[in-house]
């Protein structure tokens, strides 16, 4: 997404959703599924010397319990059993875990009730596509591991003549508390100051929604994270384009507690170390989302942050 304070894929109308769910009146075909016996995960081995960092509260039960919004293909999303987590994200800390010498419990939840679950313990960890920006660096550890700008989507052929820097008086479509909000809000806000239509933002709780509004009709456009866009797109069965280019260049990071600086540093280093074996790229290869790659170097606690 690329997520705000909190933030966020897609449907077609005939696919419906990243969410597993099929749209009503959409001829009930299922997405397929991402987790294709062709194209298997990346398997990690444990590191003894990386375990060795999970503090022991954690490392106790052998799991990382984790916070995740399933709502945002492909980077975490039902898969077609309306219960398993899948997607980019999912993979990565599979295998970041996998490092660590821990298994992953992935907990679907509203994107904006994920930091507070992290930050009172209901989740030893976040990983649902946040971005990093200081108003989250306050309240919680973030550890950098890939970057997305946001991409603008429209129905084919652009009925709407809809223009990212003239989008004045139409409905565009967004996730809650993505970054994208504030983005569409300073759009917003230069058409009202030059006396035109304000935009007006049809903000939802899951991406899946924004995606069928568009797809349907009821919004001109829509904004996200440009894999989720991206991944709309070809999932869209041709209702469904790309508009202009993506902008912006945010990191997304997974979130821990800010008194969880040991565990912090733990995930940054086995970050680190699936890049330099090589699994790293192999996930995003696989997810198509290879150009918001990181180097090992760029993986760092709360970056924002001097």
């Amino acid at each position: 997404m690329t997520r705000q304070l909190t933030r966020r894929a897609l449907a077609s109308c005939a696919v419906l959703v990243a969410a597993g769910a099929t749209l009503a009146g959409c001829g009930g075909q299922n997405q397929p599924s991402a987790t294709s016996s062709e194209t298997p995960a990346a398997t990690t081995s444990a590191d003894n010397s990386l375990a060795a960092l999970v503090p022991d509260a954690i490392r106790a039960d052998g799991k990382i319990r984790i916070g995740t919004d399933a709502s945002y293909a492909p980077n975490e999303f039902l898969d077609v059993d309306g219960r398993t987590v899948i997607g980019m994200d999912v993979e990565l800390y599979d295998a970041i875990a996998g490092k660590l010498g821990l298994e992953v419990d992935w907990v679907p939840a509203q994107f904006g009730d994920i930091i507070p679950g992290v930050q009172s313990g209901k989740y030893e960890a976040g990983v649902s596509s946040f971005t990093i920006n200081p108003e989250r660096e306050q309240q919680a550890l973030m550890i950098s591991y890939f970057n997305s700008p946001i991409q603008w989507v429209t129905q084919k052929g652009n009925p709407k003549k809809v223009s990212i820097d003239n989008a004045c008086g139409l409905r565009i479509g967004v996730q809650k508390d993505t970054v994208e909000v504030p983005d569409l809000q300073d759009r917003s806000k230069k058409c009202t100051d030059a006396g035109k239509p304000a935009i007006t933002l049809d903000q939802y709780p899951g991406q899946d929604t924004v995606t069928s509004n568009l797809v349907t009709g009821k919004d001109d456009a829509m904004t996200a994270d440009l894999p989720i866009a991206v991944y709309a797109v070809k999932q869209s069965q041709g209702k469904l384009e790309l508009l202009g280019e993506p902008y912006g260049n945010a990191p997304y990071g997974i979130v821990v507690g800010k008194d969880q600086a040991k565990f912090a540093e733990a995930i940054q280093k086995a970050t680190q170390a699936i890049i330099d074996d090589g699994g790293y790229d192999e996930i995003l290869r696989k997810w198509g989302n290879e150009k918001g790659a990181i180097t090992s170097e760029q993986v760092q606690v709360n970056p924002s942050t001097p």
